[in-house]
């Protein structure tokens, strides 16, 4: 389980004069439970990624906290990335090193041991369809080949908890379909819990079981993709989102208690 908590971040922007402190998150809110795939919907610059990058440990948090499995990460970093899988992007493997190579050098840094981590990379193979690509180099792979090897490498220490920022930008169709239904094998099957960043409709409603929207740094709904249609009265959710994250949101002011 992944739990944020009136998250705050600012960034100070610009020099001399022209300096100013641009809010990035401005209260996000959400609770993402085990077996459920959670979708952080927000237009770009609504605050997902940074948001993200929060729950990882790469940024500290003005103020609120984020847990995992009842893990502070900002007082116990280590201890919450061990249980959690980070998929940014799939930019990051090194061509030079097969996929199997690129997920067992992963789980060395997460201590496991070679053969363990080789083991493991079977497993994951067979479980995202990627048996033909494991001992390939990843130089010259598509697009939709590198995020299956990148999500392999998320889940070699077989976390309880998955984070992915945006995961289906620049896939083809067939490589998104493949990456969905590795998704829900990995919620029905092993119960974990999945936190989906996108700024794309028809992927939260084919996936998200629940679903928390970001709009100005801030969560202004959350429920089912049924339950923020019932909400606004719409039976389309591109127009109940439209609703919620434009027509609803909340001022640039910040809120009460908010950092300055």
């Amino acid at each position: 389980m992944i739990e944020v908590q009136a998250l705050f971040k600012s960034f100070t922007v610009g020099r001399g004069r022209q300096q100013r402190v641009v809010p990035a998150v401005a209260g996000v809110d959400f609770t993402a439970a085990n077996g459920a795939i959670t979708g952080l919907l927000g237009a770009n610059g609504a605050g997902k990624t940074t948001t993200l990058r929060m729950a990882a440990a790469l940024i500290e948090p003005d103020a609120g906290c984020i847990r995992v499995d009842g893990i502070d990460v900002a007082q116990q970093p280590s201890q919450a990335l061990a249980r959690m899988g980070m998929l940014s992007d799939a930019r990051g493997l090194y061509p030079r090193l097969t996929a199997r190579e690129n997920i067992v050098y992963f789980g060395r840094l997460h201590g496991m041991s070679t053969a363990d981590a080789s083991a493991r990379a079977d497993v994951l193979a067979a479980v995202l369809e990627m048996k033909p690509l494991l001992d390939r180099r990843t130089e010259g792979f598509s697009q939709g080949e590198r995020m299956k090897t990148a999500l392999a490498r998320a889940l070699v220490h077989d976390p309880a908890n998955i984070v992915l920022d945006e995961p289906t930008n620049g896939l083809d169709v067939l490589a998104t379909r493949a990456l969905r239904e590795a998704l829900r094998r990995l919620r029905d099957d092993q119960g974990k819990c999945i936190v989906f960043s996108t700024h794309i409709m028809q992927e939260v409603e084919r996936l998200c079981d629940h679903v928390v929207v970001v709009a100005q740094g801030r969560t202004v709904a959350s429920g089912s993709v049924q339950q923020l249609m019932d909400q606004v009265g719409s039976s389309d959710f591109e127009d109940t989102f439209v609703q919620l994250a434009f027509d609803a949101a909340p001022s640039a002011a910040p809120a009460a208690g908010a950092p300055r």
